[in-house]
């Protein structure tokens, strides 16, 4: 191809990753937000709920925490069916089926009414993250993943701050329309994931095949960017679902992932009565402090995906992010203030989220095709557990010392271990290279649309 012929090329790959950015994104970041937010939301209704319903801090952990081992089991099943379906109807389903399990948690009175609920949400809402990994893939190619990915994943610590905004307002109408103030909390959270069901059915495309708003050059030219630099060291059917089984990297990036979630769900569950016992504060007041840290996260980690995406390199991302986490509970557990206790919880929550592109941009560099969705959902899977052992430990430990500081201590070792495991990974690193006809975004990637 001629000079000139590269750079029209080039233009036309731009202009169609530019396109896939602002239709794409934003639409699944505020997905993705609606499922963290009524996957958590319990933490705040808990500061009630648990009082009104008589629920002991180990029945709250155990419910919590219930969600993912039903979420767990569903997942590479929900992903395949996915692959089979295609991301429109398929995550459709998803949004709508959660949302309105997530309405019936208002109606909760019983600790094993509350366990069914957590159950079923967690198959509702199976295979939601990973399939949006792998659909994702099908869009961008490798140098640009992490920061694809940091740009809906944003949507976790946004939603956690919106959350801590309006939590405290939603506990406060206690009593309307003779709802307490927890059932509020649950109804006015889990509509959105409903109506967003609904748009995601009208306006995602399956892929860049099936995308109406793409001409012809520019589909042409995002398959074969996506098709060019998909896993570079592998030599397998892509409609193989062997390789993602037989991989070691894959069970061990999914014990990394359960020892990262079994520590960031200990503390997300907890973070308001932790916060709440050790300042005295409000409901209110412990919300906009969490908002403040959650948007600190979200600022670390459009920086670290960003970083990761430049230099090509994914595990010297993770491993200092670990050692902060681990640091952090370390801060909580012994803090003699309320200061250290924020700044603690702090810590856990800025290192835990900063790490997310990064990690989940090193899949795409040993798989792909549908041992990549494969692939992607096994690790999700494994990892899923540790969103149940983290918040039903932390209950347990509540219960057994009659304080928080014991548990938040034991949690700095699993991210000692990440820290180790991802060290040993790092041998297997494959830096991503640009290869000459995959034109990067660019810091303006965002700034002009062209649509």
């Amino acid at each position: 191809m001629s000079e000139n012929g590269q750079i029209a090329s080039d233009a036309v790959l731009r202009a169609a990753l530019r396109k896939a950015t602002w239709r794409l994104v934003p639409l699944i970041a505020l997905g993705y937000g609606c499922a963290y937010m009524d996957r958590i939301n319990i933490s705040y209704a808990s500061l009630q709920m648990d009082r009104d319903l008589h629920f002991s801090s180990t029945v709250y952990g155990f419910g919590a925490g219930l969600f993912f081992l039903s979420y767990a089991a569903c997942e590479v099943p929900s992903n395949l069916l996915l692959y089979r379906f295609g991301a429109r109807r398929w995550l459709s389903r998803i949004m709508v089926t959660w949302g309105v399990i997530a309405m019936a948690m208002m109606f909760v009175r019983t600790p094993w009414q509350f366990y069914a609920v957590r159950f079923l949400l967690g198959v509702a809402e199976a295979g939601f993250f990973p399939g949006i990994v792998f659909y994702l893939m099908q869009w961008f190619p490798a140098d640009l993943r992490a920061r694809t990915i940091t740009r809906f994943y944003i949507s976790l610590p946004l939603s956690s701050a919106v959350m801590g905004a309006i939590a405290g307002a939603l506990l406060n109408l206690q009593g309307k329309l003779h709802l307490a103030g927890w059932q509020w909390l649950f109804l006015v959270e889990a509509l959105p994931a409903v109506l967003l069901g609904l748009v995601f059915l009208t306006l995602l495309p399956d892929g860049p095949a099936t995308a109406p708003w793409l001409t012809e050059p520019e589909r042409r030219s995002i398959l074969a960017a996506v098709e060019s630099d998909s896993a570079p060291s592998v030599h397998h059917d892509r409609d193989s679902l062997a390789p993602a089984f037989r991989d070691r990297r894959v069970w061990l990036l999914g014990g990394f992932m359960l020892l990262m979630l079994a520590s960031n769900y200990a503390c997300t569950f907890s973070a308001p009565a932790i916060l709440q016992a050790a300042t005295s504060l409000s409901t209110v007041h412990v919300g906009l402090v969490l908002t403040g840290i959650n948007l600190l996260a979200a600022a670390a980690m459009l920086w670290n995906g960003r970083r990761s995406d430049r230099t090509g390199e994914r595990h010297w991302h993770i491993i200092p992010a670990c050692l902060v986490v681990a640091v952090g509970f370390f801060t909580c557990g012994l803090a003699p203030s309320a200061a250290g206790v924020v700044l603690g919880v702090a810590a856990v929550t800025i290192g835990y989220t900063s790490m997310q592109g990064p990690l989940f941009a090193i899949p795409s560099t040993f798989l792909n095709g549908k041992s990549a969705a494969a692939g992607i959902a096994v690790m999700n899977t494994i990892a899923i557990v540790g969103g149940f052992a983290g918040p039903y430990w932390m209950g347990f430990a509540k219960d057994l010392t009659g304080a928080y500081r014991f548990g938040l201590l034991a949690m700095a070792a699993p991210m000692l271990v990440a820290a180790a495991i991802m060290l040993y990974l790092s041998r297997y690193a494959i830096r991503i290279v640009r290869p000459a006809a995959v034109p990067s975004l660019g810091a303006d990637a965002l700034e002009s649309p062209n649509v």
